[in-house]
C-alpha cells in the first residue's frame, strides 16, 4: 500500500477507512476487531471517527474492540474530529445544532476520545467543520496544551476553505497536516472554488470522504448522477475494469494533490476494490470526461 507523508514522522496509507456508520455494521467487538485486523492486511493502517458519529457511541465501539488486542494500536493511525454538537438524547437541555471551539471544549473532548478509543493518543485530531465564532487564539493554545501533553500529535481541519485553512494556520505554531471534504466525481465543488489548488499551493494532501457520493454514484437518484454514471460505465469498459467503483476511486487518484479517499464499507470485499483500483491508470482524457460530465456543461 501507498503511504502519503503529510509532515515529517506522520505517514497515511493512500486508502483511509472511515468508521462513521460501523454501528450500522452490527459487529460484536471480537468480530470489529477480526474486520479491522483484515483491512490492516491490506496495507490500511489509517481509520478516520470523530466524536459524534454514531451519536456519540463510534469511538466508544472501537475502543471495545481495540480493547482485545491493544497491541494492534501501535501499527495504526487513529483520525477522530470534534467541534460539531448535534442535537442528541445525550444532551436534552441542547436547543440547537451549533460548533464550539472554545478551549475547554477542545481539550474536553479530546480527553474524552482518548477515553473512548482506549488509547493514550490521537495521531491527528480535526476541527469538523468551520464556525463564525472559532476563536483561533484559543484554538491555537488548546492544540499546544494537547500536544505537550502528549495527547494528539497532530492537528487538521475539515470542510476548511482555504481562507479559513490560512487563518487558523497563522495563529497557531503547529503545522495543519490535512483538511478533511467531500470529493468525488459528484461533489466537484472543491475544484470549483479553489481549494485543490490551494491544496497543491501549501502542498497540503486532502482527505476525501463520499467518494461514492453517499450511494447516488451507486445507484443514481437524479440527472446529474445518470449523466456521471453513464460516461463512468463506458470508461469502465474502456479499460477492462469490473465495475464504476474501481473507476471512481482512479478519478480520485490522478489528481496531483494526492487525494486520500476514506472508505467506509463494512464488507471487506468492497474496501479489497478501492485497493485494486490503486494500480489502474486512466488518461487525462477519460478524466476531463468525467469531470465534464459532473459539470453538465463543456470545459471552455
Amino acid at each position: 500500500m501507498e503511504k502519503v507523508k503529510l509532515v515529517e514522522g506522520l505517514e497515511f496509507s493512500r486508502i483511509i477507512h472511515g468508521q462513521m456508520r460501523i454501528l450500522d455494521w452490527n459487529m460484536s467487538s471480537a468480530e470489529l476487531l477480526k474486520f479491522t485486523e483484515q483491512i490492516m492486511e491490506l496495507g490500511i493502517d489509517t481509520f478516520d471517527n470523530a466524536n459524534i458519529y454514531g451519536n456519540y457511541s463510534c469511538e466508544d465501539t472501537v475502543g471495545k474492540a481495540l480493547l482485545l488486542k491493544p497491541s494492534l494500536r501501535k501499527a495504526m493511525k487513529i483520525v477522530t474530529k470534534c467541534g460539531i454538537k448535534i442535537m442528541s438524547n445525550k444532551f436534552p437541555k441542547q436547543k440547537i445544532q451549533y460548533y464550539d471551539y472554545t478551549h475547554d471544549y477542545i481539550i474536553g473532548e479530546a480527553e474524552k476520545s482518548l477515553r473512548n478509543l482506549r488509547t493514550d493518543y490521537i495521531d491527528v485530531l480535526l476541527l469538523h467543520r468551520p464556525s463564525d465564532v472559532l476563536n483561533p487564539e484559543e484554538v491555537a493554545k488548546a492544540f499546544d496544551k494537547l500536544k505537550k501533553e502528549g495527547k494528539v500529535r497532530h492537528f487538521g481541519v475539515s470542510n476548511f476553505l482555504s481562507h479559513d485553512y490560512s487563518m487558523l494556520q497563522s495563529y497557531t505554531d503547529e503545522k495543519l497536516v490535512t483538511n478533511q471534504v467531500e470529493i468525488s466525481p459528484y461533489s466537484i465543488t472543491h475544484f470549483e472554488n479553489g481549494n485543490m489548488n490551494f491544496f497543491l499551493e501549501k502542498r497540503i494532501k486532502p482527505m476525501a470522504y463520499c467518494p461514492m457520493a453517499n450511494g447516488k454514484l451507486v445507484i443514481p437518484t437524479d440527472e446529474k448522477s445518470e449523466r456521471i454514471v453513464k460516461v463512468l460505465k463506458e470508461i469502465a469498459e474502456e479499460l477492462n475494469v469490473d465495475g464504476i467503483d474501481k473507476v471512481i476511486y482512479s478519478w480520485l487518484f490522478m489528481h496531483p494533490s494526492t487525494i486520500m479517499p476514506i472508505t467506509g464499507s463494512g464488507k471487506i470485499d468492497r474496501i479489497k476494490r478501492s485497493v485494486e483500483a490503486l494500480s489502474l491508470k486512466m488518461s487525462v482524457e477519460q478524466w476531463a470526461r468525467i469531470y465534464t460530465a459532473s459539470r453538465g456543461i463543456a470545459l471552455p
